[in-house]
């Protein structure tokens, strides 16, 4: 095993712009998956510019409490006292190390028309002279309560919601696509809400987590309701579900991925990581279900779920409504036959390559079938879509090998990824990994082993280390990967700068050979001992290969002109005489003088 602490620093090549490190404290500041791309709006979560207000005597009775006196009504409705805006319900919540109710004069002093609280925040919302809307759990009620405010703008939108541990994001993307495909037709636009992005129509909105909070995912709804929108994809984290975010919503399809360890953290065990996902399945949740009958958890919702469930195989089981036949799996994508009841049979495609994509894209094309979608629409808008933000995505800078940058940061999709990755490459995988700090622990010593054992190079580096030592975490890492045994394991290397690991594989690599950048992603920024400073893989890892290809264009230009003046000199002996000397006289011309 061989272990690096200094990179590929010292490799003697010219002077690269500064870099973000682990060790300076000049970045600038950022968030992870917030810092805005040139064409997505910068600006706070969005509302609708049509405002219906709505009685605080009737919101009252829908919670259930005294309503207040006088005639005041609400236009909106916030838990973030600093986006209040004049006509809103502020919902005080209780935190972690504050109360809502600390922040509520704040609220009062924006134009906060009402408070909603629990009991232990009603005194200090009283104090500001609002009306106070009391109720045991206020989160639990504030997503119906802002559906309410905002006129029920998702019962006028198709929904479609997908959840799972791996693959949310691309199948998300994959259904927009289809939605797209047929909302087109009539004049329509989509919608998509999720990890990397929100969309209305082509308008593209940062992401501040997979699901928004409840007041923020219904007053998005009515915007997209507000400007066309007739469907929307949207992805359905377990904490969204836990902790209520997308109360008040009732999707026309939920989809089931599958599941595996993760967010351990959050959920004690997998029996209630797999219960907070069973929730989308349940009758005040959605309609019908679109479920997994290859993974394990699947097949048990596909019986537990309460509402209709069509399932589908990546795998082909005969048992399945939906299956794929035929799946030719490439270097960019995967192309395949779905087979459904009644002997419907369509040519369809996954647009990125591995196995897993191959499920992700029959499970979108099994949702939008089961949304009353026309299967032939469904696969040609499916097979558009240009591929996703950070999900095995290309970097192509000229060089002679593959590179990618992919959202893996759990074992299970690591060792997906890499699998996928092996079965189109001639050559070595390269691959960097970290994991992030204050996060579920428990998968580290896996991830390590699991890039040990499947690259042939495996760069453990920092992820998002946030308040956790770097280096505490990569030991962890660094013993997963000691336990892989020596003949089963690539190349160990340890970089800390995590720029500097993309530099160490970047050097590894050759032609024919792929390198890969997994964990994180999409994502702008790097946190840093609580400070975020930007870092997007991709661009970095495009100005590594642009880098290196120079350095190496400039040598091999170099050694050419060498070489010519070289032979140049063999064959023109004179030439190599020293400046001013004579030309020498051969023995033969002495001799005939």
């Amino acid at each position: 095993m061989r272990t690096i602490t200094d990179g590929a620093r010292n490799r003697g090549s010219s002077p690269r712009p500064a870099r973000p490190s682990l060790r300076e404290g000049d970045g600038l500041p950022g968030t992870l998956t917030a810092v805005p791309q040139a064409d997505q709006n910068p600006t706070a979560p969005p509302r609708p510019e049509q405002l219906r207000p709505a009685p605080l005597e009737v919101l009252a009775g829908q919670l259930g409490v005294e309503p207040p006196a006088g005639e005041a009504a609400a236009t909106g409705i916030t838990h973030d006292s600093r986006a209040v805006r004049p006509g809103d319900i502020y919902a005080a919540l209780p935190g972690a190390r504050f109360h809502g109710a600390d922040f509520a004069t704040q609220a009062a002093g924006l134009g906060a028309v009402a408070v909603l609280t629990d009991p232990s925040g009603t005194e200090r919302a009283a104090a500001t002279g609002l009306p106070v809307l009391t109720v045991p759990d206020p989160r639990r009620r504030m997503g119906a309560l802002a559906a309410r405010i905002y006129g029920d703008p998702g019962a006028d939108l198709l929904q479609i919601g997908i959840t799972g541990t791996s693959g949310k994001t691309t199948t998300a993307y994959l259904i927009e696509g289809g939605l797209r495909q047929a909302a087109q037709k009539a004049g329509a636009l989509t919608g998509l809400i999720g990890t990397v992005e929100s969309r209305i129509g082509d308008v593209r909105l940062k992401s501040e987590r997979t699901t928004p909070e409840a007041t923020e995912l219904q007053a998005l709804f009515a915007v997209m309701r507000e400007r066309g929108v007739t469907s929307v994809a949207m992805e359905v984290s377990s904490h969204a579900l836990v902790l209520g975010r997308v109360d008040g919503c009732v999707f026309d399809v939920a989809v089931f991925n599958n599941l595996s360890p993760e967010h351990l953290d959050f959920h004690p065990d997998m029996e209630d990581y797999f219960q907070a996902k069973r929730q989308l399945f349940t009758k005040v949740r959605s309609r019908a279900g679109v479920v997994n009958f290859d993974d394990e958890h699947g097949f048990r919702l596909i019986s537990e779920s309460e509402v209709p469930v069509t399932s589908f195989s990546a795998e082909g089981h005969p048992d399945a409504d939906w299956r794929a036949e035929g799946v030719e799996v490439g270097p960019h994508g995967s192309t395949f036959t779905a087979v459904g009841p009644e002997g419907v049979r369509v040519e369809a495609v996954a647009p990125l390559p591995g196995p897993f994509n191959v499920a992700n894209a029959l499970a979108a094309l099994t949702a939008l079938v089961v949304a009353g979608i026309d299967p032939e629409t469904a696969v040609q808008g499916i097979g558009s879509v240009p591929g996703v933000p950070g999900r095995l995505e290309r970097v192509d800078a000229g060089q002679p090998y593959l590179a990618v940058v992919d959202y893996a940061h759990k074992p299970d999709a690591v060792e997906s990824v890499l699998y996928a990755i092996r079965k189109v490459t001639e050559g070595q995988v390269h691959t960097v990994l970290g994991c992030g700090g204050d996060r579920d622990p428990h998968k580290r010593t896996a991830m390590g082993a699991a890039l040990a054992r499947l690259s042939d190079t495996a760069v453990l580096t920092s992820d998002n280390p946030r308040t956790e030592d770097p280096l505490a975490i990569l030991a962890t890492m660094l013993a997963g990967a000691a336990e892989v045994p020596a003949y089963e394991r690539g190349t160990v290397l340890l970089e800390e700068d995590r720029a500097a690991a993309i530099e160490a594989a970047v050097a590894r690599a050759e032609a024919g050979d792929a390198v890969l950048i997994l964990g994180k992603g999409h994502e702008l920024g790097q946190d840093i001992a609580g400070v975020v400073r930007p870092f997007d893989d991709r661009q970095v890892l495009r100005e590594v290969i642009e880098h290196t290809m120079q350095t190496e264009h400039t040598m091999h230009t170099m050694q050419t002109e060498q070489k010519e003046q070289t032979e140049q000199k063999e064959q023109d002996p004179q030439q190599s005489a020293e400046p001013g000397t004579p030309p020498s006289t051969s023995r033969t011309d002495d001799q005939n003088r």
